[in-house]
């Protein structure tokens, strides 16, 4: 029995540390940064060793559980725990938070609010991935969505009021269908509500309703992951908003609504997930070559690299629909190698911007002789991104295909069909960063210019982009780190709700 509530000290220390940086003195600028980021490897330390010691890896079920009646009046808990999936992406989420707030140096303007807003983040995102209560995982869903507005609409670029505004617009419309779900689910079939996951996914719904609360957490999900054609407002958010912002958008937002198609759709809805499951990698597929015909279009660097994470969220999209155990991994896999190479490419993206102040690449070139570090990371940051063998990129997607290979449930000549179109755009994505890369870096554009000299890379960008190019690489090497984790629960999923 564990005694001691590891979670909920993970949960509440970010958002309630990060509230005494209002009392900090304004000019502190220095002050602030450091303890934000003293902060954040307190609470990576603190998951890193409660996951190292107090967690079994060949248990399926959930682990480091805590339960406690919160609200009297209508049954409602403070229920956490974790299990294989969630690991993942909440030391995703502790590493990217850290990074980004090392990455938020050149933040000077209401430094206070914007560290307070980064911690805010934090706590709701590993509410949100450890919640076993489906009111509670609601209410961390929407504690993310006012930190984001606020960061965007205040340290974004010109056109950050639209960016914001069509965020908010998006995502809070689509948390209506979310908690219209999750009460739908709660109240079904019994007198007082039973929010809990796992007493939800021991319960057996009429398969017309199963898949009318589908539809709605599937609306809910297809914004934040995106999935075509609900993905509009994420290359208008990322071209405006402040690089660091762009890291947590990247590293961790998009990977919230994978985590819940997992977690509630497959895990809660199963016969309607069956159904399903053929349109989920018709959609995904689509929007792989959709997404990655569309980049090379896109001027404005970080809305290019905005369309290459839609397009490689469809590989997370195919994964999920595989209904296979490979599959499964592999979309896990591809959840934690995006997070990680997303938040590189928005963070070099954004030093770039520091040097040259310059967004549209028709305006760039001939970087690579004034600014050779940051030439060399982004090269092999995009290689990554383009799935070059002994890169995580290239693990999790080939495990897809294997996933998709696989499967049971489809014929042959459908998977072959499939397979083709994926390969097809595995080919696509070279074309756009590849491009991007030479319209930056080549040439002599910029070197013509009359103040040519840049600063390169200092220490501070040197060390974050290689703690992000690391784990990218140790994963490509040796991906069973990952799949160590997740491996018992994938068969558990798979075997109990699917094959039985």
């Amino acid at each position: 029995m564990n005694y001691f509530p590891w979670l909920t000290l993970a949960v509440v220390l970010p958002i309630s540390a990060g509230s005494l940086i209002l009392f900090l003195p304004h000019r502190g600028n220095k002050v602030i940064r450091w303890y934000t980021i003293c902060i954040c490897i307190v609470e990576l330390l603190i998951t890193t060793y409660a996951f190292g010691y107090r967690f079994k890896l060949d248990d399926p079920l959930m682990q480091l559980t805590e339960d406690y009646k919160w609200i009297d009046f209508f049954d409602f808990y403070w229920r956490l725990g974790i299990d294989g999936i969630s690991i993942g992406p909440i030391l995703l989420t502790g590493f990217i938070t850290t990074l980004a707030t090392l990455a938020a140096r050149p933040v000077t303007r209401d430094s206070r609010l914007f560290h307070f807003l980064m911690l805010a983040m934090y706590s709701g995102q590993i509410g949100l991935f450890s919640s076993r209560d489906l009111l509670l995982f609601f209410i961390m869903w929407e504690l993310e969505l006012i930190p984001v507005y606020l960061l965007i609409s205040m340290w974004g670029g010109k056109k950050r009021l639209y960016s914001a505004t069509k965020f908010i617009l998006y995502t809070a419309g689509s948390s209506v269908f979310l908690l219209m779900g999750v009460l739908s689910i709660g109240l079904y079939g019994s007198n007082e509500p039973t929010l809990n996951f796992e007493t939800s996914a021991n319960q057996s719904y009429p398969v017309a309703l199963e898949i009318i609360f589908y539809i709605g957490f599937l609306i809910a999900f297809a914004v934040k992951l995106p999935i075509i054609p609900l993905h509009t407002w994420l290359p208008d958010t990322h071209g405006e908003a402040h690089y660091s912002t762009c890291m947590l958008l990247a590293g961790i937002l998009l990977k919230m609504g994978a985590y819940g198609l997992i977690r509630i759709n497959m895990e809660l809805l199963p016969h309607a997930h069956s159904i399903f499951s053929p349109w989920l990698i018709i959609v995904g597929t689509i929007q792989i070559i959709y997404a990655a015909l569309t980049s090379p279009g896109q001027r404005n660097l970080k809305k290019r690299i905005a369309y290459s994470s839609v397009s490689h969220m469809g590989f997370i999209i195919i994964g999920i629909g595989s209904i296979s155990d490979t599959g499964l991994n592999g979309a896990i896999l591809q959840i934690i190698s995006h997070g990680f190479i997303g938040a590189a490419l928005f963070f070099l993206a954004g030093t770039s911007y520091d040097r040259i102040r310059l967004v549209y690449l028709d305006a760039m070139g001939g970087m690579a002789i004034a600014i050779p570090k940051i030439f060399t990371t982004f090269s092999i940051v995009s290689m990554a991104s383009l799935a070059l063998p002994g890169m995580s990129g290239f693990v999790a997607e080939l495990i897809v295909f294997f996933g998709i290979l696989t499967s049971q449930k489809y014929l042959l000549m459908t998977k072959v069909l499939i397979t083709f179109v994926m390969a097809i755009g595995m080919i696509l994505t070279p074309i756009y960063l590849l491009s991007m890369l030479r319209q930056m870096f080549y040439g002599y554009k910029l070197f013509n210019a009359p103040n040519s000299y840049f600063f390169d890379s200092g220490p501070r960008e040197l060390f974050v982009s290689i703690s992000i190019l690391l784990p990218v690489i140790g994963i490509g090497v040796y991906p069973d780190f990952v799949f160590s984790l997740s491996i018992d629960k994938v068969e558990a999923i798979i075997s109990n709700y699917f094959y039985r």
